[in-house]
């Protein structure tokens, strides 16, 4: 059993990653991004072609992320700032688009992506790291530097940050440009798992989405601690229940919600 665990910890690290994408464009934009799985389905594309241009993984990632956030911030400024109060909506046409590309660009097929993290230990500790690291450097950013505070004077009254001159709208771009890179690092951690194709992200989009709800779309700790309690419970239904069942867990977390919303992980808000 305590296989199992480490196991879900492993698969669990690629939904924290993404809920933390997911928490932090509703908390700093108050948008649920539904194309942010397609986004890091991209990225991990990106990765593989400088990978299989001859960098080495651990280039490739850093780079990966510049490259997620440029695309994330140029996203909200060119589609979802345009769409005002339908930008809900239009992160679905944008999920649309960017998948329809990525299978015209890259084709359906199923390619192998590198796998930095051998099997055992490390397979599990690798990605924890690498979700830890990623949180440890976000903190920094929003907590103690001068983008970070607008983040959250921004996040905090989107009104009273403009009638101070804040350039709300750029400040947005940053949160999408952010959350960006954290997709980008749920993508390239899957993708040795799953195979590198369009459809990749799916599952994982559905159980970063309950992890997000679970914190309320706001809080990126228990977001990250949701991801990865998804990814145990999903290892372990699907070991000891049914196999099949383990895509329904991210579902009964969502039922829950309602439920222990008063009590729960976090109060979830709009």
């Amino acid at each position: 059993m305590i296989g199992q665990v480490f196991h879900g910890l492993g698969a669990g690290a690629v939904y924290a990653a993404l809920a933390l994408a997911l928490v932090l464009v509703h908390r700093f934009t108050g948008v649920v991004n539904f194309a942010q799985g397609e986004l890091a389905m991209v990225s991990a594309y990106v990765a593989w072609q400088l990978v299989d241009a001859g960098l080495s993984y651990w280039l490739a990632l850093p780079l990966t992320m510049a490259a997620a956030f440029a695309a994330g911030a140029l996203a909200q400024r060119l589609v979802i700032r345009q769409a005002a109060d339908a930008a809900l909506i239009m992160t679905i046409g944008l999920y649309v688009l960017v998948h329809a590309l990525a299978a015209q660009i890259w084709t359906s097929a199923l390619r192998a992506f590198p796998n930095p993290f051998p099997g055992g230990p490390l397979g599990v500790a690798g990605p924890l790291a690498v979700v830890g690291v990623l949180l440890a450097l976000l903190y920094l950013v929003i907590r103690h530097s001068g983008a970070g505070l607008t983040l959250r004077a921004v996040a905090a009254d989107p009104r009273a940050a403009r009638l101070s001159g804040i350039r709300v709208g750029r400040v947005h771009a940053l949160g999408w440009g952010l959350a960006a890179v954290a997709g980008a690092v749920s993508g390239v951690l899957v993708a040795p798992v799953v195979f590198l194709e369009p459809g990749m992200m799916g599952g994982a989009l559905v159980a970063a989405l309950a992890a997000a709800a679970a914190a309320g779309f706001a809080d990126p700790v228990v977001a990250v601690a949701g991801g990865l309690l998804i990814g145990v419970a999903e290892t372990l239904a699907g070991t000891y229940l049914w196999a099949d069942l383990r895509v329904l867990v991210p579902l009964a977390v969502l039922l829950a919600l309602p439920v222990v919303r008063g009590g729960g992980l976090a109060r979830v808000r709009a």
